[in-house]
């Protein structure tokens, strides 16, 4: 037998147990979910342990599969972060930060001024990410449920409220409860999310009687685009406070109702076991901390 499994067949596991499927696994690979299965068949045959229990198109980690994968992703991390080391002509790695696009533009940026940015590199990118076949250290992004096996910090909570030009809330009187359907700005963060803000749940908290048709108004996928959207006078959305601060300070927008809603999840500093070590991970997790109060 030979000393080591095959780093093709460890990686398909511990991307099949993240995912909770072989389909999702095969998409981030660029393979089949034929090829997916193949390596997990490989890598059990290897171990002498089932690691999945396979029931029609559901997998689950079996007990030797949970006792795998944690650990497995903590060595494939070390094995991404040294080798990005190596990568480095200096021989120093810098610093991976993985955010989410809006939360980025409108919060992380303002709050990186005190930190070396020539240790850093920031990549924009949609959840979920895959922090050891990217080499990410850090991920800034809303909520953690997409990353049950990392470290969690939460940075701060918001609220949401709706937003609007000055201009727009003049031409239409600035009554909610008036307002033409199409006048409502949807924003919709994709299936990752099972809770989003929605208009129907923002009226039920301000305790009025309206219910939007979803089909009606400018839809969009995130919420920098709905805050500028809202901020070009093209209609009323929904925002999280902290992330249209900036536009509400400078006058672009106004909060045309008093009505607050939290939000059911913090934003949050993510990392696997394996990246805490890293002393930068805990110097900008330690700043952001310090900037978000």
């Amino acid at each position: 037998m030979e000393l080591f499994p095959p780093l093709n067949a460890l990686r398909a596991f511990s991307i099949a147990a993240r995912e909770g499927s072989f389909v999702s696994a095969a998409v981030e690979l660029a393979v089949t979910p034929a090829a997916i299965s193949q390596h997990v068949r490989n890598l059990e045959g290897y171990l002498g342990k089932k690691l999945f229990l396979r029931q029609r198109n559901k997998i689950e980690l079996t007990e030797a599969g949970q006792a795998l994968y944690p650990r497995l992703e903590q060595c494939l991390g070390e094995i991404a972060r040294l080798s990005e080391e190596v990568r480095q002509a200096d021989g120093k790695s810098r610093l991976v930060v993985s955010a989410s696009p809006s939360l980025a533009e409108l919060w992380l940026y303002d709050r990186m001024r005190d930190f070396d940015l020539r240790a850093i590199e920031v990549r924009v990118e949609i959840d979920p990410v895959d922090f050891i076949g990217n080499g990410i250290d850090l991920r800034i992004t809303y909520g953690a449920d997409l990353y049950p096996e990392h470290r969690v910090v939460p940075l701060f909570s918001d609220v949401i409220a709706p937003v609007c030009s000055p201009e727009f809330a003049a031409r239409w009187g600035g009554d909610l409860l008036t307002l033409p359907d199409d006048g409502f700005i949807h924003t919709d963060w994709g299936p990752s999310y099972a809770n989003l803000p929605s208009w129907r749940a923002w009226f039920n908290v301000a305790g009025m009687m309206r219910d939007i048709e979803p089909s009606s108004g400018l839809r969009t996928h995130l919420t920098g685009h709905a805050i500028a959207s809202a901020a070009a006078g093209l209609g009323v959305a929904l925002a999280p406070t902290r992330l249209a601060e900036r536009d509400i300070t400078a006058g672009r927008l106004v909060m045309p109702h008093a009505a607050r809603m939290a939000m059911e999840s913090s934003y949050c500093a993510i990392y696997p076991h394996a990246r805490g070590t890293r002393e930068p991970v805990q110097r900008l997790i330690a700043l952001l901390l310090k900037q978000s109060i």
